[in-house]
Formats: C-alpha cells, sequence, structure tokens
C-alpha cells in the first residue's frame, strides 16, 4: 500500500500484539484487496481514511488468508471449512470482536456462514463504517470533487439482496452532494454484475449477452459520469463493461471509498 506520492503506514495485527495493544477493529483487506492492482487501491483508500480519522484498527498482513468463500460458491465444502476454520482459529488468536471488510463477500460469509462454525465476532461493511463516520462528524470531508456530479450506485448482490444493505452507499453519496441517479433495476432488485456464485472464475454460459453487459449498459442509460460500487468482482465487471463499450474516456468506475478519499484530498 505504498505510492510514490503518499506513503501510507498501516498498522499490523502481530506487531500490536508484541506490543500488548488490541485495536478496536480488524481491517479484513480480503483477497482482492490484497492481490488485483485495481482493488489495491480500494484498500489503499479505505487505509488512508481510517488513518485520517485516527481509527483504532490494524490488518493481519501476511497472516491473513483466503475466507474460503470461492470455494463453497464453486461446491468444495471440504476446503471452505478448512480455510475458514483456519481463519476463525486465527482471529481467536488475537481476540478479535470487529472485523471491517470492503468485500460483501467476505462480508456476507463472516456474518451469515462463519457462525455455524463457531465463530463468535461482530463483522460490519466499511459501507456502514463510513456512513456512520460522515454522519455523526468524525469524517468531515473538506473538499467536495463531486458536488452536482452525475453518480449511478450498482449494489453488489451480496449487500443489498443478501443483507438488506442498501442505504449506506447512497447517504454516503448525498453527504458527498453527489446527483444519485438510479438504474431502473436498484436495491434489492438489482441486476447481478455477473462475475457471483463461482461464475467469475468459469467461461460465460451460452445466450444472447452476458450480463455485465446488460448491467453496464442499464448503468450508462442514466448519463451518468460515475459508476460508484462496492465490490471487487463488479467492479472488474463493469470496467470491462465500459471497456466494452468504448466509453472509458468518459465514464469513470470508482468505489465509494475512493470518492471519499478525493473529498479528503487523497487520490488512490
Amino acid at each position: 500500500m505504498m505510492s510514490t506520492k503518499e506513503r501510507i503506514d498501516v498498522p499490523v495485527m502481530a506487531d500490536l500484539a508484541a506490543r500488548g495493544e488490541k485495536p478496536e477493529y480488524l481491517f479484513w483487506v480480503g483477497c482482492a484487496g490484497a492481490f488485483d492492482d485495481r482493488y489495491k487501491k480500494v484498500s489503499r483508500a479505505f487505509a488512508t481514511i481510517l488513518n485520517h480519522m485516527g481509527a483504532s484498527y490494524a490488518v493481519l498482513g501476511t497472516e491473513e488468508t483466503c475466507t474460503g468463500d470461492p470455494a463453497r460458491r464453486a461446491g468444495n465444502e471440504m476446503l471452505f471449512q478448512m480455510q475458514a476454520l483456519q481463519v476463525i482459529e486465527l482471529f481467536a488468536s488475537y481476540e478479535v470482536d470487529k472485523v471491517i471488510t470492503i468485500c460483501p463477500h467476505c462480508y456476507n460469509v463472516f456474518k451469515n456462514e462463519y457462525p455455524e462454525l463457531g465463530a463468535r465476532f461482530e463483522v460490519i461493511t466499511y459501507l456502514e463504517f463510513l456512513d456512520q463516520a460522515l454522519s455523526d462528524g468524525r469524517l468531515k470531508p473538506s473538499l467536495s470533487p463531486f458536488a452536482g456530479t452525475r453518480v449511478t450506485f450498482h449494489d453488489p448482490c451480496y449487500l443489498a439482496r443478501a443483507n438488506d444493505l442498501c442505504e449506506p452507499p447512497r447517504s454516503i453519496l448525498r453527504l458527498l452532494d453527489a446527483q444519485l441517479i438510479e438504474m431502473k433495476r436498484n436495491r434489492h432488485e438489482a441486476l447481478c454484475c455477473g462475475a457471483g456464485g463461482g461464475q467469475m472464475f468459469k467461461e460465460a454460459e451460452k445466450g444472447d449477452k452476458e450480463v455485465f453487459i446488460e448491467r453496464t449498459e442499464e448503468a450508462l442509460e442514466t448519463g451518468s459520469s460515475v459508476i460508484a460500487t462496492a465490490c471487487p468482482f463488479c467492479m472488474v465487471m463493469l470496467t470491462d463493461g465500459i471497456k466494452y463499450k468504448n466509453r472509458e474516456e468518459e465514464v469513470s468506475n470508482l468505489d465509494i471509498a475512493e470518492l471519499i478519499a478525493r473529498s479528503l484530498g487523497h487520490e488512490s
């Protein structure tokens, strides 16, 4: 998480534990946030925001592994349970109580599927965390680069349909003074980006049109210059869709954390 422009110091859980310190939050970066070049920028943006706020947090660094969600979605239950139990044991060793995720897939599996394996910790999405911080004044953007900008938000399936988290991203966009333009299918009825359920890792099935093209067309119909997302899978698919439609010069795909970071004067 380094740039030639700005160095970001991110606290690591093992280092804090060695000093007898325990942060309030574990920032779970996730596979995409750690390894995907595009989504690393989202990890960086969120870490920048946490530092700006002076939040008490840490990451696992090299100790972080996969939640096992892709394995379960693809049907490999044994691998899922092996990975999940490893994560649960690691959390217990650090006495983790609160986890913040930037990936809806990680959030969903932590919240709804880990408890059956004995997990006992609170998990919140970064959207809930950021919305609350903006609402109660702990986070105060000093700039308004998106004031009046037409922005549409694509609801990730694991936030809206699976976990009823529709309002936090919209509240954030309103607090940033953006002009929110809804797609015809939104919130609980939003169309999937086409990557969920293991589809990200397989070839497209036969049909007249791929799902990500259909969803990108709906986003472009709003006339927005920014398509806001909150999921690494959605970001990949919609970015590809924008390129497929040859609209990358006019339309940007930015994560909610990146919008806030830029409103604080930081580039991701």
